[in-house]
């Protein structure tokens, strides 16, 4: 058990120190808070990196609520997440002692005690671009702040304001896009053409900046905001398209 101290003056730099640690090693209550730091909830917002099933119901071909996802995730059953077994927002929870795995917002059997603990507004295919969840039919940055909303109001008809407060000021928010934004809408549908890469980068950095900014307004005080990792694009040459079997992937 691996135990950690901090002054009040480094608890910002000790959950950012952790949600790292946590997501580097899978071994359950390995992280022991100190007595004067409490995560009481992991919720979730962004992309098919932290969607535990929010796309399941939707109108969209971007689900996976079927095999073979879920293989390893709790008896082989697929849940909608976007791997095979749990993502980063199951594997935080569990770290810090919450609970096994965080359930999405939308899902049908979610039961009052899971909203205490956290839960999951993200969709698979969103991104801070406006156009990014259009082109997939997916729940965008506002739709999934909509919800949030909602919860706050159920957070408050269960516990009351004061707990409802704590909860929020206490919690882990996990914010997660961008993937699809470059990959998909800039890309591949080529929706963006009138920016450059520099521009269109602001632009996303101006809608996560706001999007922090209004969950900042609800309540939310610990956010852990994750970069797009590096994608690698696998672009059909003309070659290929012509049946050719070469593919050239680059890093973008």
């Amino acid at each position: 058990m691996m135990q950690l101290t901090t002054s009040p003056m480094a608890s910002s730099f000790l959950i950012r120190f952790i949600v790292l640690f946590a997501l580097c090693y899978k071994t359950k209550g390995l992280i022991k808070l100190p007595p004067n730091v409490t995560v009481p909830a992991v919720i979730a917002f962004g992309d098919s990196i932290v969607d535990s099933g929010n796309n399941n119901d939707l109108k969209t071909l971007v689900k996976c609520n079927f095999p073979p996802y879920g293989k390893d995730f709790q008896g082989g059953v697929p849940t909608g997440r976007f791997c095979n077994g749990k993502i980063p927002s199951d594997i935080l929870a569990e770290q810090f002692g919450i609970k096994g795995y965080v359930p999405a917002y939308l899902d049908p059997n979610l039961k009052s005690s899971d909203l205490l603990t956290g839960v999951g507004f993200a969709s698979g295919a969103s991104g801070y671009d406006p156009l990014t969840p259009q082109i997939a039919s997916v729940i965008p940055l506002s739709a999934q702040l909509d919800m949030f909303k909602e919860y706050i109001g159920k957070l408050k008809g269960i516990v009351g304001e004061e707990r409802t407060n704590f909860i929020l000021a206490n919690s882990l928010f996990v914010v997660v896009g961008g993937s699809d934004d470059i990959a998909n809408t800039y890309y591949v549908v080529h929706a963006r053409l009138q920016y450059d890469i520099p521009a269109y980068t602001d632009l996303m950095s101006n809608s996560a900046t706001n999007f922090i900014k209004e969950i900042y307004k609800l309540g939310a005080r610990r956010i852990a905001v994750l970069g797009a990792p590096p994608i690698w694009m696998c672009a059909i040459t003309e070659n290929s398209r012509r049946r050719d079997s070469k593919r050239v992937c680059r890093k973008v």
